[in-house]
C-alpha cells in the first residue's frame, strides 16, 4: 500500500505541474452496466478524471450484461480503432480479448487490467482483489453462521455461481471449496451450478436443490446476481434461520439480504478503488511513471453486525466527486 501512495503522489506532482499538458483520453471498458459493482468502479474512475482536474478525458464503454462477451469484444475492438491513450478493462474473458488487447498495446496504447485478468497481452499493471482470498472469507463465514445456529457442521452446501470459465469467478470458487474442506471437512459442496449470470436463475437453481436435498445446510453464491437470486429464495421461502448463505459483492439488494439475515456475510471487492486506481495507473503509465505488475485492491467481510458503519465501503455512489 505505500508504494501504490507513492505513485498516487507522483501523479500529484505531474497534475501540480499542469504545463502544457494534452488532455489524455482514457477509455473505460467495464464488463457489464445491468450491475451496481460496474457502476461502482465508473463512480471510481469518473472520480479520478474529477481529480485531475482536465488532464484525462474518462468516456465509459460496456455491455448490458456479463454475459455478452462478445459484445464487449466488439466494444474493445471499436475502442481501440479511436486510437485511445489508454484502455482500462475489466474483461468477462481471460481469452476473447488476448489479441486486440496485445495489439493496441503494441501500438503504444497503455493497458490497464482491473478485476480479471487477461492472458498472452501485454499490459501496464493489473489491479484486482485476491479472489481466492475472498473464497477462504466466505467459507468461513459460512462456517461461523452455521456455529452460531447451533446446526452441526455435516450435510450439504450448494455453489451457485455467475458464469463458467471465469477465472476471478474459479478462484472464489476454488478458494471457497479448499477453506471449507479444511475447516468443515464433514460438509459436502455440491456440484456448482452456472446460472449466466441471471438472477432468476439462480432464485431457481437454488430452489431445486432446496427441493432435491433435505440436508442442505448453506449456499455460497460467488457474485452479485447470483447473491441476489439465493436470497431471494431464502426469503419467499421464510429459511433464514435454518439456510445459511454467503455471497460476494454489495448490491443493495444483496445489502438489504444482509440485513434481513437473507444473507450472513457479504465478501466485498473494492470497485470503487479498482476504477480510480484504474485509471490513475492509465495516467502515470501515459507520462512513463514505473507501475506495480500487480496490485491488490483488497477485500471486506461485512456482516449485519458492522452494516451500519460499512457503508462508505458498501456505497461507492456516496462517494462520487462529479
Amino acid at each position: 500500500m505505500r508504494k501504490v501512495l507513492v505513485l498516487l503522489a507522483m501523479a500529484s506532482i505531474l497534475l501540480g505541474a499542469n504545463l502544457g499538458f494534452a488532455v489524455y483520453n482514457i477509455a473505460f471498458i467495464v464488463k457489464a452496466t445491468d450491475s451496481d459493482f460496474w457502476q461502482y468502479t465508473i463512480v471510481g474512475g469518473k472520480n479520478a478524471e474529477h481529480d485531475l482536474q482536465g488532464l484525462v478525458k474518462v468516456t465509459v464503454y460496456g455491455p448490458p450484461s456479463e454475459a455478452d462477451i462478445d459484445l464487449q469484444v466488439s466494444i474493445l475492438e471499436n475502442v481501440v480503432n479511436t486510437k485511445p491513450d489508454a484502455i482500462v478493462i475489466s474483461s468477462t474473458s481471460s481469452e476473447a480479448p488476448s489479441l486486440i488487447l496485445d495489439a493496441a498495446y503494441k501500438q503504444g496504447i497503455k493497458i490497464i487490467l482491473i478485476d480479471n485478468f487477461v492472458y498472452d497481452t501485454g499490459y501496464n499493471s493489473f489491479l484486482a482483489t485476491n479472489n481466492a482470498v475472498g473464497g477462504a472469507h466466505a467459507a468461513d463465514k459460512l462456517v461461523e453462521a452455521l456455529k452460531a445456529n447451533g446446526t452441526p457442521l455435516k450435510g450439504k452446501v450448494g455453489l451457485i455461481s455467475a458464469m463458467a470459465g471465469v477465472q476471478v469467478l474459479t478462484d472464489r470458487d476454488a478458494g471457497f471449496t479448499n477453506r471449507l474442506k479444511e475447516i468443515a471437512p464433514d460438509l459436502q459442496v455440491l456440484p456448482t451450478i452456472y446460472t449466466n449470470n441471471d438472477i432468476s436463475r439462480s432464485a431457481n437453481a437454488a430452489e431445486d436443490l432446496l427441493i432435491a436435498h433435505s440436508d442442505l445446510v448453506g449456499f455460497f453464491a460467488d457474485n452479485n446476481h447470483t447473491g441476489i437470486g439465493v436470497a431471494r429464495v431464502i426469503e419467499q421461502r421464510g429459511l433464514e434461520k435454518k439456510i445459511m448463505a454467503v455471497a460476494y459483492d454489495s448490491d443493495p439488494l444483496e445489502i438489504e439480504a444482509l440485513d434481513s439475515g437473507a444473507l450472513k456475510a457479504l465478501i466485498v471487492q473494492d470497485p470503487h478503488g479498482m476504477g480510480y486506481k484504474g485509471v490513475m495507473f492509465a495516467f502515470m503509465a501515459i507520462n512513463g511513471e514505473p507501475l506495480p505488475a500487480y496490485l491488490d485492491t483488497g477485500v471486506y467481510v461485512i456482516t449485519k453486525d458492522i452494516l451500519e458503519d460499512s457503508m462508505m465501503i458498501l456505497d461507492p455512489f456516496s462517494r462520487k466527486k462529479y
